[in-house]
């Protein structure tokens, strides 16, 4: 570190930009050409680190540093030929530690640079130091991933960090990165795994968990180029699907005591396999908001509460998803097929598992088979919830549920309907049958009938608008009441 005073730290430039390059002949050109035309009056300077390229990109760079050099741009050269790349973390580590502005600005070998990029980043970084600066694209081709760009140029400044968990990635994309040296060194470096490891997701997390804020130029400043042979391309969708669960997990879902799952398709499905244990009891539990809502009519009808978990015929716990899907919502629930059967055998499902026990009431003499009874699903019949306490528990005043008919009300309870029903089951039985547990199968509501906090499943911008007019019409507030995760 250089003392502040001393004159080579006074002539130390402002700005780096950081070139990772990998085989980038075909387009280096263009992109050491918005390097030279940049009209930023500062000091900067150009940090290049060659990861092994085996094309003529090393004698690309080496012909445009007397060019930039001539326009008072110096230019630092690293790199190495070993027989495979290191990756792209890795040569982004090596040209940030080879270089030495106060701030960064990070560029991909591919893309283009608009001339007011750097000052009006640099602008908008001093005015926010803990924050990743981004700007607006243009992306070429024109028509290459319409939907992911919309996205880039169309987030509000709030949703820069309520969306930071979806399918897309950083809210703001890598190529358009600027920083604070101090800061980038606060949070990083790059993780330096190499091919299949989403470096610059992985930063962009660690930014935020260190309280970091994200900011974007709305101008369009770099000409963001779409190749289908990219490096981001090598990171696998279960990668980036792994890290977005957890990071939800323990940035969002700590913070909710329950929550519903919009999308009771293949998508919504996965998010529910895919979290822990303790997150999947979250789902669909529903207590009461601490504050009363404002004044504005709620859309949920008071919702009638279900019972606890302690009955055996009770599934562990009560669990839900909401659609629009009216085939979806008449099947009435999921199954989640990673958990035993124990307790009266569901409709369709051999008794196997519990039959053979001696606890189990078949095995009583007196044991005769009765569907439960409809005031009994409503939770109307007090008698017969005392008569059943096995069946129904306690009930938990911290979970109310908003169900709007008997046939959902009867999905979320369907693993009691029309099963035999005996004696109370002792506690031997619950021993020695206690490595099995009910089957958990979460109820499949409307929209309108479910209740908030919602992490929603639904990729935007593919239904004409229909999505987007359902999510509206609810009143919700993005980050509180609900977030995107697709």
């Amino acid at each position: 570190m250089r003392a502040l005073g001393d004159p080579a730290a006074a002539a130390a430039p402002h700005v780096s930009v950081i070139l990772p390059v990998h085989n980038a002949e075909p387009w280096l050109d263009e992109c050491l050409r918005s390097v030279l035309q940049q009209d930023f009056q500062g000091s900067m300077e150009l940090s290049v680190f060659n990861d092994a390229s085996q094309d003529r990109s090393a004698a690309v760079i080496e012909r445009w540093k007397g060019r930039l050099e001539d326009a008072g741009i110096p230019v630092v050269i690293g790199g190495h030929d070993a027989p495979a790349p290191r990756g792209v973390g890795y040569s982004k580590n090596q040209a940030i530690a080879q270089s030495s502005g106060s701030y960064l600005c990070f560029l991909d070998s591919d893309d283009v640079m608009m001339p007011q990029r750097v000052r009006l980043q640099l602008e908008a970084a001093a005015q926010h130091p803990t924050s990743i600066i981004g700007c607006r694209v243009r992306r070429e081709p024109p028509n290459s991933t319409e939907r992911y760009t919309r996205w880039i140029n169309q987030l509000t400044p709030d949703q820069l960090l309520t969306q930071v968990f979806t399918s897309h990635g950083p809210t703001v994309i890598m190529p358009t990165w600027f920083c604070s040296r101090a800061w980038f060194f606060h949070v990083g470096p790059f993780d330096e795994g190499g091919q299949g490891v989403p470096e610059d997701l992985l930063f962009f997390y660690d930014h935020l968990r260190k309280g970091g804020g994200v900011v974007r130029v709305d101008q369009s400043l770099l000409l963001y180029r779409y190749l289908p042979d990219a490096a981001t391309h090598s990171v696998l969708e279960t990668t980036i699907w792994t890290h977005r669960v957890r990071f939800l997990e323990e940035r969002v879902l700590p913070r909710w005591a329950a929550f519903t799952i919009w999308n009771a398709g293949r998508q919504g499905r996965r998010l529910y396999r895919s979290l822990t244990a303790e997150a999947r009891r979250k789902v669909g539990r529903q207590p009461r908001p601490p504050h009363p809502r404002p004044a504005a009519p709620s859309p949920w009808p008071p919702p009638p509460r279900l019972p606890s978990e302690a009955g055996v015929l009770c599934a562990p716990q009560v669990v839900a998803f909401c659609d629009v899907d009216e085939n979806k919502i008449r099947k009435g629930f999921y199954c989640h097929e990673d958990s035993q059967v124990c307790g009266p055998r569901a409709p369709g499902r051999t008794a196997s598992s519990h039959m053979g026990c001696p606890h189990h009431p078949s095995s009583d003499p007196g044991y005769v088979e009765q569907p439960l009874p409809r005031a009994f699903l409503l939770g109307e019949d007090h008698q017969a919830q005392q008569q059943w306490p096995h069946c129904w528990g306690s009930p938990n005043p911290e979970w109310p549920v908003s169900l709007p008919s008997l046939g959902a009300l009867s999905a979320c309870r369907s693993s009691m309907a029309g099963r035999p029903v005996g004696p109370a089951w002792t506690p031997a039985h619950k021993t020695s049958c206690s490595q099995e547990r009910p089957k958990p199968r979460v109820p499949i509501l409307h929209f309108r009938a479910a209740r908030p906090p919602f992490v929603i499943c639904v990729k935007l911008d593919l239904t004409g608008g229909a999505f987007e007019d359902n999510l509206r019409s609810l009143h919700l507030r993005e980050g509180q009441d609900f977030l995107h995760f697709s």
